[in-house]
C-alpha cells in the first residue's frame, strides 16, 4: 500500500495497514542491504572455510614462532653459563611426523675430532651411531636434455649410412620437453600461474622464455590432450550418478575493446558416498552463454540420476518428454540450507532457526550412512530421515499460510515447496546425496584460475583451459600428482596413432611408469653450492 504525502488519510485504520505495510517494506530492505553487505564484505558460505581459517592464523603462528625462539635462546645462554659441556639441548623437544620413506636420502656423516682415547691414547672404535632427518629441497632446476644420434656405416661396402630414428616430440623442432610443458601446465592450472609470472619466474634461472612462446605450448599440448577428455565424458554418460554446476569466465572481446562473460558448465562423478568402486573424474566444458541448450549439449541423454542446484536449464532433463528419457533430478538441500542462513539474522527469524535445526537433522543421520551401500543408506533414511521430512512438510504449509506471501521467509519456503519431490529422492534412491557440495569444491580452482587470470583470450582459449583443467583435478580427486601424469601421457600419447585406445591413460586407470626412474634421477641432482 502506498500513498503520496499530500493523499495521507485520516482515519486510523487506513493509517495502521499504511503503518504495517511501511514497517515490513523496511524489514525487507534492511534485509536486502544486510544479504548485499554480507556478500561484499563478508564471508559467502555458512562457516568459515578451514583454509581461510589457517590463511588467517598464518601471521599468528609465525610471530608465536618467533617469540617462542627467542626465548629458548634466551634460556639456554642463561642455563650454559652454569652448566658443563655434555648432550646439547634439543630446540624442540615436540615429536616430529616421519618423513615420506620414498625421499631419496643424502647422508653427512660428521666424523668426532679425536680418533684416539683421550686417556690411554688408543683407537676409538665405532659402537653405535646417533641419526637424525631434516627436510631438504632443491628448487627447480633447468637442464639441457643433449639427443645424440650416432651415424653408422660400413666401410667395406661404403652403402648408405644407418641411425636410430629421431623421437617423437610434442613441439616438433621445439625447445621443450614434455616435462617442461606439463611443468608450465601445472603450474599455470593446478597452482593457478599466470604465463607472465612464470616467465619472471624462469629469468631469475636465467632462461628467457617468452609466454607467448609458452601459450603455444600449452595450445600444442591441450589439442593432445583433449582426447582424453572426451573419453571421460563418453564414460561418464553411462554412470549411475553425475553432478552438475556452472560459472561465469571473461572472455576477452577485441573487436569490442572489452570482456564478455561465457560459462564453464562442470560434471563430476563421485561413487565413495555410496561404496562404489569408480574413480572420482570432473570434465568441464566451456560454452560462450548459460542458456538452456548448452546443458543439453552437455549431457547428451544421460538418463541417470543428475544432481544440481535450482537452475532451471537441469530441470529440463528430467522433463517426461525428454528424447531419450528423462534423467532423475536430484536438488540441493546446502542451497535451500544457504537460504535460510541468509534469513537467520537478528532476534525475529523463528521459522530459519526451525528450518535450520531441521536441515541440520537430517545431517546428522546422513553423516551416519557415509560409504555405506545404496540399500543400507536408503533403510536408514527411511527409519530416521523420513519422519523429519514429514514434519518439514507439515511446518512449510502450516507457515505458508500464515507469512505475508511477498515476504523473503515466504520465498525460502515457496523454493522448497516448489521442487519437494526433487529434493525428497534421495529417500527413494539410496545412490543420492543431500547436496552438491561435491561439483562445488570442483568449481573452486576455476574461480581461483579466473581470479589470477582475470580473463582468457578467446574462445579456443578457454575450451583449452577446460579440458587441462579436467585432467588436473580429476588428477588431486584420483591422488595422482598432476606434472607427474602430464609429463608421462604426454610421452606416451606421442606413441600412439588416432584410434588406439586410451583408456588406460585417463586419470582413474593411470599408472605412472616412471615413478622409480624419476626417483632415482632425483637423487643425483647436485645441490648448488
Amino acid at each position: 500500500m502506498a500513498c503520496e504525502l499530500e493523499n495521507i488519510p485520516d482515519d486510523v485504520p487506513t493509517l495502521q495497514a499504511l503503518l504495517i505495510a511501511s514497517l515490513r517494506r523496511e524489514a525487507q530492505l534492511r534485509h536486502l542491504i544486510d544479504v548485499l553487505n554480507r556478500n561484499k564484505f563478508g564471508k559467502k558460505s555458512e562457516k568459515l572455510p578451514a583454509d581461510q581459517l589457517r590463511l588467517g592464523l598464518e601471521d599468528q603462528a609465525i610471530a608465536i614462532a618467533e617469540a617462542e625462539t627467542l626465548a629458548r635462546d634466551g634460556a639456554a645462554a642463561e642455563d650454559n653459563l652454569g652448566r658443563k659441556r655434555g648432550r646439547p639441548r634439543c630446540d624442540d623437544e615436540r615429536p616430529r611426523a616421519s618423513l615420506p620413506p620414498h625421499l631419496p636420502r643424502v647422508e653427512v656423516v660428521l666424523e668426532p675430532d679425536a680418533q684416539e682415547c683421550p686417556c690411554c691414547m688408543g683407537v676409538l672404535h665405532k659402537i653405535g651411531e646417533d641419526r637424525s632427518e631434516r627436510l631438504d629441497i632443491i628448487p627447480a632446476q633447468f637442464r639441457v636434455i643433449v639427443t645424440v644420434r650416432p651415424k653408422m656405416a660400413c666401410r667395406s661396402c661404403g652403402d648408405g649410412v644407418n641411425r636410430a630414428l629421431a623421437p617423437k616430440r610434442l613441439i616438433a623442432g621445439g625447445l621443450p620437453t614434455e616435462a617442461l610443458v606439463a611443468y608450465i601446465l601445472t603450474s599455470k592450472y593446478a597452482d593457478h600461474l599466470p604465463l607472465y609470472r612464470q616467465e619472471q619466474i624462469f629469468a631469475r634461472q636465467g632462461v628467457n622464455l617468452e609466454r607467448g612462446v609458452m601459450a603455444g605450448w600449452t595450445g600444442h599440448a591441450a589439442a593432445r590432450l583433449k582426447p582424453l577428455t572426451e573419453r571421460m565424458t563418453e564414460i561418464m554418460m553411462g554412470m549411475d550418478r553425475l553432478f552438475a554446476d556452472e560459472t561465469t569466465v571473461k572472455i576477452l572481446d577485441p573487436g569490442a575493446g572489452k570482456t564478455r562473460t561465457g560459462y564453464f558448465w562442470g560434471v563430476a562423478c563421485d561413487e565413495g558416498p555410496y561404496g562404489g568402486r569408480a574413480p572420482p573424474w570432473v570434465v568441464y566444458r566451456y560454452f560462450p552463454s548459460r542458456a538452456h541448450k548448452h546443458g543439453g549439449a552437455l549431457l547428451g541423454k544421460y538418463r541417470g540420476i543428475l544432481q544440481v542446484d535450482g537452475y532451471e536449464a537441469y530441470d529440463k532433463l528430467g522433463h517426461p518428454d525428454r528424447p531419450g528419457g528423462p534423467a532423475t533430478i536430484a536438488h540441493c538441500w546446502a542451497h535451500v540450507r544457504r537460504k535460510f542462513f541468509d534469513l537467520n539474522k537478528g532476534d525475529n527469524a523463528p521459522v530459519a532457526r526451525r528450518m535450520l535445526r531441521l536441515i541440520q537433522l537430517m545431517y546428522k543421520y546422513e553423516k551416519r550412512v557415509r560409504g555405506l551401500s545404496p540399500e543400507a543408506r536408503l533403510a536408514v533414511r527411511q527409519a530416521k530421515t523420513a519422519r523429519v521430512m514429514r514434519f518439514m512438510r507439515r511446518y512449510i504449509d502450516h507457515i505458508l499460510a500464515r507469512v505475508l506471501q511477498s515476504g523473503d521467509t515466504a520465498k525460502a519456503l515457496r523454493y522448497i515447496e516448489k521442487r519437494w519431490t526433487t529434493l525428497t529422492n534421495f529417500l527413494r534412491n539410496g545412490r543420492i546425496d543431500l547436496d552438491t557440495n561435491a561439483i562445488e569444491r570442483c568449481m573452486r580452482p576455476i574461480a581461483l584460475q579466473r581470479k589470477n587470470a582475470l580473463f582468457a583470450g578467446h574462445d579456443l582459449g578457454a575450451e583449452n583451459w577446460a579440458a587441462i583443467s579436467s585432467l588436473i583435478e580429476s588428477c588431486k580427486l584420483c591422488g595422482h600428482n598432476p606434472h607427474a601424469y602430464l609429463s608421462n601421457v604426454l610421452t606416451r600419447l606421442l606413441e600412439r596413432n588416432d584410434g588406439d585406445p586410451i583408456d588406460d591413460l585417463l586419470p582413474g586407470n593411470w599408472q605412472d611408469t616412471n615413478a622409480a626412474e624419476t626417483r632415482f634421477e632425483m637423487s643425483y641432482i647436485p645441490q648448488a653450492a
